[in-house]
């Protein structure tokens, strides 16, 4: 068998991936199970929706009363120690001398954590090296010791001792090396020390793989994600698929398949059994029958469920199913839970989920995170799910990759359709071994993520007519390619439509197209947008919108944000041409001549969603992006390396517009009064300004300092906030605001308190720093820039750069307006924190005002 495992070959679950609270060795030795050094994975480790919570539990107390010991495999996630950068060779990584170079990290772990929103260099692009000691004891006779990666970035290499056991090209989809022969070749007393293990991950540019190094998100490099040491026997199931087909009337017919893991080359019989349970417990289904050892996928079963419960966003209902393979070589079971719904997506008209319309309400999701980049923790992303359903959405696409086993088994759970994606971006069509990673990457993640309920499309793609894109523009090869992906697609999952966005060109080849729509930000106004959805829906079959939105620089607010529209030319198209992500060069456009404002964003936002909730015809859309990203060519954003199209910052702090969408979206009573980071309103004494409310609530009521502003009914097609509005007039100085809304019997509340600022402001021209916080030894130190005559310059977008001398360290390359030490002020003002461990003086410059400083103490 070779050392790096195909997918034909590999001991992998649900198509290639293998859940850890899925697989369990049986090892009823209890002298074997003394070999586990790693901390055990627990199936309780998921959080699961409050419908879910009742069908788990009842499935877990199910299988806890058979009583049957068994052992999950391990997680690898301590023990590490990591090398930046080139070293002469693997027995190098082991040198006494050398030790002082490597640094002990737990996983999952990205070399990029900290340098990919550095406003002064570009993030690394190289090699970065893991190692550590593994304790080995497989416990089954010419069993096979396995290590599975659930992704590493981008190319990765592994030594046993001195022994290359292989290599694996592309930094998303899962991939497992078999070390039993290495291993083996070691002495004895060399495996008693610990097998030494050394991992080389490498991001550095390579034309063979994808993505393209045109694409518009950092191709990160490390173990991102979890490494697993599992053991298996010398016959073992490779992958379990289970097809579930809803037919008329109701009733669904399941199958379920498996593929042979057979490193021995048995031909005897196999013992196979497979047990189902329903979502909230009981077993429905049983079969056992006798095997010969086969080859590719077997039918192992087939049942009917006469009344199934439908897996849908509201009830995310999951089915267990258990394949159980028992050979003279040992026993294994794999669970996989599958989901039971019907799609059906109309020629020129909606989506259908359960043969009744839904409407996707999307976002999208890079796996990036302030301080880590992609090595987030199980913790972090666990949150950023929770949030995108508590935002309301329904719908997400998995940009513009293959995401970690984690991500899909949440979606499952709390009802989130998705839209996972093959890494062809912004590139032509290489050679042989550019065509074999991508061929190879598609199949990975269809064969890896097959089971899943919450899949519902595969992306083929993304933006395959960039300018200038690799190797060349030849319209005839990306046609011809991309015809060859949607045909393995079909042929891998017959059951799910292929998709992609913006190639023009091809839009005929997919079974779903998306174009590109940016009304109101890469061109045209936002009020566009409705004709755009409808000169598009008549160019392809199945129309999808996916990826629409606008920058904003939390933090920053606008009395006027519309301004722009006025002179950006309309009637011309909305969508992205050429290089219109430049903020400087071309036709006027809000992305570089608008204001980055929340307030503006906002707008947008509100006008897109008002508009798709009229359309009865629309499938759906995703709006780019829930959280912001780094991005390599993004440098002259207000957050240099900061892609700041979310409607959450990077560290998951929410922006005004989060509350836009949940005011569409959500289901349960809310109400958000616009501007709870704008600390300073601007006007005139006694000039009306307005207050929006963004609540799905039925009716509001507006309080100002304590007064009724009158009760507004809501109303989708009322624009702006659903008619939730009120002009007011501020006092000058201190106000307060408060809202009450209804829905039913239901009352939520909201309130906030701002200053109004009369006096006008002229040339900025002093800065000043003033500690606004402090915790322990953390402080957060506040820069504001100034008039002449000491008045507050609000509508200052200048960037300012702080520093740090002394005994302390700055909190910065974070991506975040809080934590980056070169950013635009937002409302002339701007923060940043540091760990002050003694005396130490914070500095802040801003070009053409005299610099500040700040001396703090711990």
């Amino acid at each position: 068998m070779a050392a790096v495992l195909s997918l034909r070959n590999a001991p992998l679950g649900c198509g290639g991936c293998m859940r850890l609270s899925e697989l369990r060795l049986s090892l009823f030795n209890p002298a074997r199970r003394r070999f586990l050094q790693a901390a055990t994975i627990s199936a309780a480790g998921f959080v699961l929706s409050p419908s879910m919570r009742a069908s788990a539990s009842a499935v877990s107390e199910a299988l806890a009363a058979q009583g049957t010991a068994r052992q999950p495999i391990f997680r690898l996630d301590g023990e590490w120690e990591f090398h930046s950068g080139s070293i002469r060779g693997v027995d190098e990584a082991w040198l006494p001398s050398r030790q002082s170079e490597w640094q002990a990290v737990t996983l999952p772990h990205c070399f990029n954590g900290l340098d990919a929103c550095d406003p002064d260099k570009t993030y690394f692009r190289g090699p970065g090296w893991y190692r550590r000691r593994l304790l080995v004891q497989n416990p089954h006779a010419n069993g096979r010791t396995i290590l599975l990666f659930q992704g590493a970035g981008q190319s990765t290499s592994l030594w046993i001792g001195s022994a290359h056991v292989g290599t694996h090209t592309g930094g998303y989809d899962e991939f497992a090396f078999d070390i039993t022969g290495a291993v083996n070749e070691l002495t004895a007393a060399e495996r008693a020390l610990g097998v030494p293990v050394v991992v080389r991950c490498d991001n550095a540019p390579d034309l063979t793989r994808i993505p393209s190094e045109l694409s518009d998100f950092c191709l990160y490099g490390g173990l991102y994600r979890h490494v697993n040491l599992m053991y298996l026997p010398a016959v073992a199931l490779d992958a379990v698929h289970i097809l579930p087909v809803v037919h008329p009337g109701g009733a669904a017919e399941i199958s379920v398949g498996a593929r042979l893991f057979n490193s021995a080359a048995f031909n005897g019989t196999c013992e196979v059994s497979v047990e189902v349970w329903h979502p909230r417990g009981g077993t429905i289904h049983q079969a056992s029958q006798s095997l010969a050892a086969w080859q590719d996928f077997a039918p192992l079963t087939r049942f009917r469920v006469a009344s199934p419960e439908l897996w849908s966003p509201s009830s995310p209902n999951l089915y267990l199913c258990r394949v159980t393979l028992s050979t003279p070589a040992g026993e294994v079971e794999i669970d996989q839970r599958f989901g039971i719904r019907h799609v059906e997506f109309l020629e020129r008209g909606p989506f259908k989920l359960n043969g009744e319309r839904i409407l996707l309400r999307g976002t999208q999701r890079h796996q990036d995170h302030a301080g880590v980049a992609a090595g987030m923790s199980d913790e972090q992303t666990r949150e950023e799910m929770r949030m995108i359903r508590e935002m309301g959405a329904n719908f997400i696409r998995l940009a513009h990759y293959q995401q970690d086993r984690l991500v899909l088994d949440l979606c499952d759970e709390l009802g989130l359709m998705v839209w996972e994606e093959l890494p062809w971006c912004r590139a032509g069509v290489g050679g042989e071994a550019f065509q074999q990673n991508a061929s190879g990457m598609l199949t990975h993640m269809i064969e890896q993520h097959f089971n899943h309920p919450s899949i519902v499309f595969w992306g083929l793609g993304n933006e395959d007519d960039w300018p200038n894109e690799y190797p060349r523009t030849d319209k005839a090869a990306i046609r011809s390619f991309m015809t060859r992906l949607r045909d393995l697609a079909h042929r891998l999952d017959g059951s799910r439509l292929t998709a992609f966005r913006r190639c023009d060109f091809a839009r005929d080849i997919p079974d779903v197209y998306s174009p590109s729509i940016w009304a109101g930000w890469y061109r045209g106004s936002y009020r566009e947008y409705k004709r755009s959805l409808i000169e598009q829906r008549e160019r392809v079959s199945r129309f999808i919108h996916i990826e629409w939105g606008a920058d904003s620089h939390a933090g920053r607010h606008s009395e006027n944000p519309d301004a722009v529209l006025s002179r950006i030319p309309t009637g011309e198209g909305t969508d992205e041409r050429g290089l219109a992500y430049l903020e400087t060069g071309g036709e006027p456009r809000a992305s570089a001549d608008g204001d980055w404002s929340e307030t503006y964003a906002c707008n947008l936002f509100d006008w897109h969603l008002k508009t798709q909730d009229e359309l009865d015809w629309l499938s759906g859309s995703a709006q780019w992006i829930f959280k912001d990203f780094a991005s390599p060519l993004r440098g002259d954003n207000g957050i240099p390396y900061v892609n700041q199209k979310g409607v959450v910052e990077r560290d998951l702090k929410k922006k005004e517009s989060f509350y836009v969408f949940q005011s569409y979206w959500s289901d349960k009573p809310m109400a958000h009064i616009y501007g709870h980071s704008w600390p300073v309103r601007w006007g005139k004494a006694d000039e009306p300004r307005s207050v929006h409310v963004y609540s799905n609530c039925e009716r509001a009521e507006l309080f100002l300092n304590g007064i009724s502003q009158g009760t507004r009914k809501r109303d989708a097609q009322n624009f702006p906030a659903a008619g939730l509005r009120w002009e007011v007039k501020f006092a000058a100085g201190p106000n307060h605001l408060r809202v009450e809304a209804h829905q039913g019997d239901a009352t939520v509340t909201d309130e906030i308190d701002l200053a109004y600022q009369t006096e006008p402001w002229g040339k900025p021209t002093a800065l000043k720093l003033a500690a606004k916080e402090r915790q322990g030894s953390r402080i957060t130190v506040e820069a504001k820039l100034f008039d002449a005559q000491g008045v507050l310059c609000l509508d200052a977008r200048n960037f300012v750069r702080f520093s740090l001398a002394g005994d302390g360290r700055l909190i910065d390359n974070m991506g975040t307006t809080r934590a980056s030490r070169e950013l635009q002020l937002a409302n002339g003002r701007a923060e940043i924190s540091l760990d002050a461990a003694g005396a130490c003086t914070v500095g802040a410059t801003i070009d053409g005002v005299s610099g500040a400083a700040l001396e703090v103490l711990a």
